[in-house]
């Protein structure tokens, strides 16, 4: 296959996988979607997988959260976002609506940002979402024929769903894109979130554009130092199973999201460590399917890259994330795991994936206990500032735990140094556990994936010469999902 029509093939695989993306799909069922052969479609979903796009679990495939780095590229290189999203964010809280963002895509709108209020009946749409244009307020907002300075949707898209909304414009009075705030009939008439929002969403829009007006216009950026073309390596480890074009084509897309306002293609080369020849035919493709479109010297991507899985992705839980991840762990280890965050002076368990050994280790997510004396509470402490440590209460729970606050401190800061903490009977005799961090977005320690055993089957040398590995491998995959997705752990 050549490079153009193998990225081509590729996205077109990822569109079938994005038209049911809650399904497991086999192989067999992509040969049907596409009409590609079925040896192609085999080495585009190997691709995928080992570029973290797919996972793969037996015969069957599914979205993962890694994919949704092409999505996040065009909200970086549309620039929007950022700029807009604390004025909607406060426009929600005012109103105690849902408020949304939408761009045109076509003869429809697709929403890039989304700032929902919670109650029994939800009334937000997904980012990625895509509605018909003259089928909803965003779409009609949009629209250069209104008469008047917002439109409405009494019900248009779903019965009970109401919204009114307003353009955002750029200097020169052209539409960006709409700002809505959506409710529900039991909640408001139509004639009501009328008088009860349009005034508060003009004066938003006009916030809005006037933040944008303040932007700098993109400067040429300077681009990292050279990388490496990550995908050489894994051609040469896979070889004919791996497409290298594809790989490259979708390095060319995520590029593109580097900076606000896209890149020359000399930038994409220089930021991929690819040839200019390879970049120019990835960007030709890209824009021939609507992905990408050239503006002046740069080029800019396009709101149907959401198309690619967003909508689904964005709405997994941090739990639905990092479970997956667990699985993989304790299928390798024959141990249970868990992930547990911080609440106050407690661990509280948010995923697990215990052992089918007959004796085990028996916790359900929800379960609390003291951080001081577990594997996971250390390295989450180790985080916090000395004074925090000082504060908590050191109680014996087993001859084992340490109640001294100096041996305390010391043991957290060990585990800041080390990256991983193990607690050997503290919080139960004949409980052994070994946790390392899971990092945020933004570096911080977020949450603690751990290892938990029964004395009897491992010492805690070997939790650190066997385990330890496959945790921190495991951790490092749990915060490029998360990183990708930007989910936080829930708020305790």
């Amino acid at each position: 296959m050549e490079p153009a029509g193998t990225l081509e093939r590729g996205l077109g695989v990822l569109r079938a996988l994005t038209t049911e993306p809650w399904r497991r799909t086999r192989a067999t069922d992509l040969v049907r979607a596409t009409g590609l052969a079925r040896s192609t479609v085999d080495r585009v979903l190997a691709t995928l997988v080992h570029l973290g796009y797919l996972r793969a679990e037996e015969r069957e495939v599914l979205l993962a959260p890694r994919l949704m780095e092409l999505g996040e590229a065009y909200l970086v290189c549309a620039g929007l976002r950022e700029v807009l999203a604390p004025h909607a964010e406060r426009l929600a809280a005012e109103l105690d609506e849902s408020v949304s963002l939408a761009v045109p895509d076509g003869d429809g709108v697709r929403f890039f940002g989304q700032f929902t209020r919670r109650r029994a009946v939800s009334v937000a749409f997904r980012v990625g979402d895509l509605l018909p244009a003259d089928r909803c307020a965003a779409g009609l907002a949009l629209l250069d024929d209104q008469g008047t300075p917002w439109a409405e949707d009494d019900q248009l898209v779903e019965p009970g769903l109401i919204a009114v909304a307003v353009p955002v414009r750029d200097a020169a009075g052209q539409a960006l894109c709409a700002l809505s705030v959506v409710s529900h009939t039991s909640r408001h008439t139509m004639a009501g979130l009328r008088a009860h929002a349009v005034a508060r969403l003009r004066e938003t829009a006009a916030r809005m554009e006037a933040a944008l007006a303040a932007v700098p216009p993109p400067a040429r950026p300077v681009p990292p130092p050279p990388a490496v073309d990550v995908s050489r390596p894994a051609k040469e480890a896979l070889g004919a199973a791996y497409l290298q074009s594809l790989a490259r084509g979708l390095a060319v897309l995520v590029a593109l999201g580097t900076v606000p306002g896209g890149l020359s293609p000399a930038d994409v080369a220089r930021v991929t460590a690819l040839p200019r020849a390879t970049v120019g035919r990835a960007l030709q493709t890209l824009e021939r399917l609507g992905y990408a479109r050239t503006e002046g010297s740069r080029s800019v991507l396009l709101p149907r890259v959401l198309e690619l899985g967003y909508a689904h992705l964005s709405g997994l839980s941090f739990g639905e994330i990092v479970q997956p991840h667990l699985a993989d762990l304790a299928a390798r280890i024959h141990e249970s795991t868990s992930v547990a965050v911080l609440d106050g002076d407690d661990v509280v368990y948010v995923a697990r994936v215990p052992t089918t050994k007959i004796m085990r280790v028996d916790i359900v997510v929800g379960t609390r206990f003291p951080a001081y004396a577990t594997s996971m509470g250390r390295v989450l402490l180790a985080d916090l500032p000395q004074e925090r440590l000082a504060s908590i209460a050191l109680r014996p729970l087993t001859r084992d735990t340490v109640t001294s606050p100096a041996e305390f401190a010391s043991a957290v800061r060990r585990a800041a140094v080390d990256g991983y903490a193990v607690v050997d009977q503290e919080l139960e005799e004949g409980v052994r556990s070994i946790a390392v961090p899971v990092r945020g977005r933004d570096g911080r320690v977020v949450a603690a994936v751990n290892v938990a055993t029964h004395v009897d089957r491992a010492t805690s040398a070997a939790l650190v010469e066997k385990v330890l590995p496959a945790l921190v491998e495991t951790a490092a995959r749990m915060s490029a999902d998360l990183a990708c997705a930007r989910v936080t752990p829930p708020q305790r």
